[in-house]
């Protein structure tokens, strides 16, 4: 299932990837540190890049990890090095990294103000972040229409959101001011989501995922009901390049502040 989630999603991105990257400008002797890396699309990119130097992949998935250590290995990739653990609180040597890097990775703390002076205390003065988060949950057709597919008038759980934290520039300038970056900008993203090339591998790839199979397990209806209207939905986003949904999000770049 692990390895079925990270193809998927490393799909899902594919088109953001490359705004990443030229935001990033990954250097041949950067200290990289990736954070919620998953799978390892990102620090494979920018280990194939910092090739003087190195990349550290954080995340607190497991499973995501082996999966990224074997592409790794599969890559011929010697420069990297992945560490299971939350990076609000996870003990990064200080100052050990001149870029950070995230794909949707940051928006997910319980505590944001410390995990963003954790960061702060792993980058070296004047180093750089570049993160992409999404922007506001309107914004981003894809998140609700599946979950109101699958039911209708349903309420939607407070977590949902999350994806969302960072979305207000203000919040997450406020934010990264108080953990002592500078230079903070916005850079928007208009790239749309890609679910499958087609319907039915849109459909099977979204259904056997776990929103999809804990919304079917908890409705009263027929599960072939919930399951037609997502197809119905995929159905409705099929375009010329595949199932695609409109999304916006911002690239956050920003320096931590010289001593």
């Amino acid at each position: 299932m692990a390895l079925q989630c990270a193809d998927f999603y490393d799909a899902e991105l594919s088109r953001h990837n490359r705004h990443l990257q030229a935001a990033a400008r990954v250097g041949r002797r950067d200290r990289v540190l990736d954070i919620g890396c998953g799978a390892g699309q990102t620090t494979r990119d920018a280990a194939s890049i910092a090739v003087e130097a190195g990349v550290v992949g954080v995340d607190i998935s497991a499973e995501m990890l082996a999966i990224a250590r074997q592409r790794c290995l599969e890559a011929g990739l010697e420069n990297v090095v992945f560490e299971q653990g939350d990076a609000q609180h996870h003990d990064f040597p200080a100052g050990g990294f001149d870029l950070c890097i995230s794909r949707f990775g940051v928006m997910f703390f319980a505590d944001p103000a410390a995990a963003f002076a954790n960061i702060a205390r792993a980058l070296r003065p004047a180093g750089r972040l570049a993160w992409m988060v999404w922007q506001s949950q309107e914004r981003n057709t894809w998140s609700g229409a599946i979950r109101q597919a699958l039911a209708p008038g349903g309420v939607i759980s407070v977590d949902a959101g999350k994806p969302f934290s960072l979305g207000d520039p203000a919040v997450a300038t406020a934010l990264l001011s108080t953990a002592g970056f500078t230079s903070i900008e916005f850079a928007e993203v208009d790239e749309p989501v890609y679910y499958g090339p087609n319907v039915d591998a849109a459909f099977d790839a979204i259904s056997s995922l776990y929103l999809v199979k804990d919304t079917v397990a908890r409705t009263d209806e027929p599960p072939d009901r919930p399951l037609q209207r997502l197809r119905d939905l995929l159905d409705a986003h099929m375009t010329a390049d595949g199932v695609l949904f409109d999304s916006r999000a911002w690239i956050i770049s920003a320096e931590r502040a010289s001593d």
